[in-house]
């Protein structure tokens, strides 16, 4: 269980952070900081396993017939990874700890820190593509809500939006492509991909899928021309930046690359839409930091541009390639970290981000601007720093390509110049802030930040500078380790050192220097050029885009629903008509083989009576209460029908949603007029009478030609294994709980939405309270009579008792927590019609939310225990015990599944008619005439 929780320690600390709201902000920081250190102590005692290539995993079965299963792994590439997300979310959260006002929520940050943190760790340890593309999307939400949680700012819920919508449609091409790969291997278990890959290269659908699966990760990454919404995701707090582009989210993609590496890698597609992708984001990332004059769109445009130069080293296919890119992964995020976070404590020291403005900090925070100088010259790719080695491996893997044919010379010549723009935008990073004579008009005096402040990016940058000391001893095992996963099982010779002698990379790297700072010094040339091109407004591009789209959906949502009930249902029955009278024009005989049952007086007489109530039902649809009397009727004789036909179960469920309907209408009705006005014309009344006598026809057809054909049900599997899988034998309920529990969980989880949706749309909604019924007599002024009162107190208990009764047997007689838990609500829902609301909330304060909120948990919870005993999800557990007194007896933790179900039937039942009860409650005397 040890992978499992690794991610369920993060969500736990997001959960802890979420309740330290009357904390001091170092107690808040520690509880925080705690979950996230524990698993990374676990992560750590994990690695001596990892790199001496073992290959740890964790499998729980969820949906095994679906190829679903909760799946976890541990490899070289995800042992990075989690190190980063890890090491780097925990000096964000200390970091965040002094950035952050008293004004802002500090625990509502952290806990959307560590949700995406979870993410991300979910991500990189999935061993299941499914649930990878679940912890994918759970990125973008969270993302959404680290962008945003300055809410208040319009640049901050834009760029939210933004980043949410283009990461949004990459996970659903994502998907798309990760559905395909495992239709074509036949499993969604990424070993069982990831080892298949000549069958995946070899079938048609290969480019498909592989373009999918690069749409997922280009939008993630910010690869042109997905880039743009990264720069305007600059307006989180900085931390947020720091920790989203630096370690985590914008690597999302890189990650997904160097995953399926394996198995998508190697061919012509892959080599030009990745290599090309990626050369173009290298340039035009690193071209436009140059001109940005905030200190955090600087830092975008040069992610932009890194995230570019990993994307071409996975691209270029080759072995050392694949290494180089491992590597800058490493540096980029170290470096870029520091420069995020230094960047906030000179805006939170200073009040501005405008390099304009920003000029001589070297003289108010000279520790601070020590710092930062270093992580921008490793950016930059300066000798004895990082990003000097994964630089200089970079250059030398350039030149070992083809990608253009005979013109492939244009690859380093192209890389080279990446580099002196690197250096130049690094070179503006130093200047313009430290030195460049005084400051302009500062909103604060500029100092140094308080101590700690400072403590993440000391050994961001210590780090930076022992890996390009001392690369074999600090990054030789995980880059070995990461290189393995990657390539699959084969790790070519490398030597990572800061001397290789006057070669062709070096003089590369001579040349980007140089040049770089040649451009820095004539900027006001590119400057002016930068200025003479048009300009190009990503924010109002998207925005109108969509604006143009939202315009276009309403004109067809305009053209096709015009508020017209009768025209949808028309719609719906003629598509209906359509596919399901067709084919029983192709049919040579409608009746089968099989002889008919005889209909009694019995049979006939019940379904005469259901046949005239549904009629009348219709006949009298304007005299609202008669027609309500009908569809009682109606549901009354189906249930008896249940029962005739040996379904106790389903008579006893259709009479109880029959009685909790009828009140339901009936506390409709007092809203609505006591008679419908005549609306439809003769035309539309034969209209509607040739549609729906036509619909009968083919309906009826289709249940005579079932009837009188054999087949096969699989109810015979149900009978045959409800006792010896399930330990009930009424199949019934065996099948809710055990069989289709899964469905039972999500049918209980949408009844209670549906059910505090309700709530809050009747929630101090303002309606028309009649003062009298429809022939002008007021309403009795006794409300609540006191014969009702004394009779529906009498019989409360002996309802709850026969509640429990239900409850208890549903198991081996026909009953169940859905049946007993309407029983229950019908016994108070007869309190609410006798005593009225007020009387009840005197006696009874009854929570509904936090009543389906624990039903569902103890559903939930249910099916979850399954996993302690390696067991699939939902898996019942039964067994017979002998108890003194009472006898044998037999126990199962279906049980405590139905005991949830009927929690929340309770909860969501009461809560929808109590809501529809207040309000009529609530109506002012002189309305209703009491």
């Amino acid at each position: 269980m040890t992978l499992l929780w690794i991610p369920l320690l993060s969500l736990l600390g997001s959960i802890i952070s979420s309740m330290t709201g009357k904390l001091t902000r170092n107690q808040s920081t520690g509880l925080s900081l705690l979950m996230p250190v524990i698993a990374l102590l676990m992560t750590i005692s994990l690695t001596p396993a990892v790199f001496s290539g073992e290959e740890i995993r964790q499998t729980i079965s969820w949906i095994p017939l679906l190829g679903i299963d909760i799946a976890f792994r541990l490899d070289g590439l995800s042992l990075l990874f989690i190190f980063m997300i890890l090491g780097i979310g925990i000096l964000v959260i200390f970091y965040t700890r002094y950035y952050l006002s008293s004004k802002d929520s500090m625990p509502k940050l952290y806990a959307y820190l560590m949700l995406f943190m979870t993410a991300m760790l979910g991500i990189v340890m999935s061993n299941n593509v499914i649930q990878l593309w679940f912890f994918w999307e759970l990125t973008s939400i969270s993302s959404f809500l680290l962008i945003s949680y300055w809410w208040q700012k319009s640049e901050a819920r834009k760029g939210a939006i933004m980043a949410l919508t283009i990461t949004g449609g990459g996970g659903l091409a994502l998907l798309a492509g990760l559905l395909l790969l495992g239709n074509i291997v036949g499993s969604f278990n990424l070993d069982v991909i990831l080892a298949s890959r000549e069958i995946i290269q070899a079938h048609d659908w290969y480019e498909v899928a592989l373009i999918l699966v690069l749409l997922g990760a280009f939008t993630k990454s910010a690869q042109f021309p997905f880039h743009f919404w990264l720069p305007h995701a600059m307006a989180a707090p900085t931390p947020v930046s720091a920790y989203l582009h630096s370690a985590t989210m914008v690597k999302a993609g890189i990650f997904l690359l160097a995953r399926f590496y394996p198995v998508l890698a190697g061919t012509d597609t892959w080599f030009i839409i990745v290599s090309i992708t990626g050369l173009t984001t290298l340039l035009f990332g690193a071209y436009i930091a140059l001109f940005k004059h905030d200190l955090k769109g600087l830092l975008a445009y040069s992610t932009i541009s890194h995230l570019g130069l990993i994307t071409l080293l996975l691209g270029l296919s080759t072995e050392l390639a694949t290494v180089a890119a491992i590597f800058h992964i490493i540096n980029h995020a170290t470096f870029k970290a520091s420069l995020f976070m230094a960047t906030g404590i000179i805006d939170h020291e200073t009040g501005t981000r405008d390099m304009r403005k920003l000029n001589g900090m070297w003289r108010f925070m000279p520790y601070t601007a020590t710092l930062a100088m270093v992580a921008a010259a490793a950016m930059a790719g300066v000798p004895l720093l990082n990003g000097f080695l994964s630089k200089e491996m970079f250059f030398a893997e350039t030149l070992h390509q083809q990608l253009l044919g005979s013109m492939s010379w244009l690859i380093p010549v192209l890389a080279t110049v990446a580099g002196a723009l690197a250096v130049a935008y690094s070179a503006r990073f130093i200047h313009d802030v430290f030195f460049n004579g005084d400051p302009i008009d500062l909103p604060r005096q500029p100092s140094e930040p308080p101590r700690y402040m400072r403590v993440p990016i000391e050994i961001l940058v210590a780090l930076c500078l022992l890996v390009g000391i001392f690369p074999n001893f600090i990054v030789d095992d995980i880059l070995k380790s990461a290189s393995f996963a990657v390539l699959g099982g084969y790790v070519p010779e490398f030597k990572v050192a800061l001397w290789h002698g006057f070669n062709l990379p070096l003089l590369m790297s001579a040349i980007a220097v140089s040049g770089g700072l040649f451009m820095y010094t004539q900027r006001r040339h590119l400057y002016k050029f930068q200025d003479s091109l048009p300009t190009l407004n990503a924010k109002k591009v998207f925005d109108g885009t969509v604006y143009r789209m939202i315009k276009w959906c309403q004109h067809k949502i305009n053209t096709i629903e015009n508020g017209s009930l009768q025209r949808y249902l028309t719609l719906m029955f003629l598509v209906v008509l359509l596919f399901s009278g067709w084919p029983l024009l192709e049919m040579n005989q409608l009746v089968g083989q099989k002889p008919l049952t005889p209909i009694d007086v019995h049979n006939a007489v019940g379904a005469a009576l259901l046949i005239i109530g549904a009629i009348s039902t219709v006949i009298w649809y304007r005299t609202r209460m008669i027609s309500l009397l009908m569809v009682s009727v109606v549901g009354l004789m189906v249930s008896v029908a249940f029962t005739r036909f040996s379904a106790p179960d389903l008579a006893l469920t259709q009479l109880t949603v029959e009685v909790v309907t009828i009140i339901l209408l009936m506390l409709a009705l007092f809203f609505l007029p006591q008679y419908s006005p005549r609306e439809s014309s003769s035309m539309r009344i034969l209209r509607d009478i040739g549609i729906s006598g036509t619909l009968g026809v083919v309906i009826g057809s289709i249940c005579y030609a079932l009837i009188t054909r054999p087949f096969e049900s699989i109810s015979d599997f149900f009978l045959a294994n409800a006792k010896t899988g399930g330990g009930g034998t009424n199949v019934v309920n065996v099948i809710l709980v055990d069989f289709r529990g899964f469905d039972t969980l999500g049918e209980i989880c949408v009844l209670g939405i549906a059910a505090l949706g309700i709530y809050k749309l009747l929630v101090n909604l303002p309606l028309f309270m009649p003062g009298s019924d429809s022939e002008g007599r007021p309403w009795a002024k006794e409300r609540y009579p006191i014969l009702l009162a004394s009779i529906s107190q009498s019989l409360l208990p002996l309802a709850l008792l026969v509640s429990f009764y239900i409850f208890l047997r549903g198991h081996n007689l026909p009953g169940g927590g859905f049946i007993a838990g309407l029983i229950t609500a019908i016994a108070f829902i007869l309190q609410y019609i006798a005593h009225g609301s007020n009387w009840i909330a005197e006696r009874l304060t009854i929570n509904y939310r936090k009543i389906i909120a624990s039903g569902i948990a103890i559903a939930l919870f249910t099916g979850v225990g399954s996993w302690f005993f390696d067991k699939p999800f939902m898996t019942t557990w039964f067994d017979y015990f002998n108890i003194p007194f009472i006898g044998e007896i037999e126990l199962a933790s279906a049980l405590v599944f139905d005991l949830g179900v009927y929690i929340t039937v309770v909860g969501a039942t009461l809560m929808i008619l109590g809501s529809l009860g207040k309000l009529t409650a609530n109506a002012p005397k002189e309305e209703v005439n009491i």
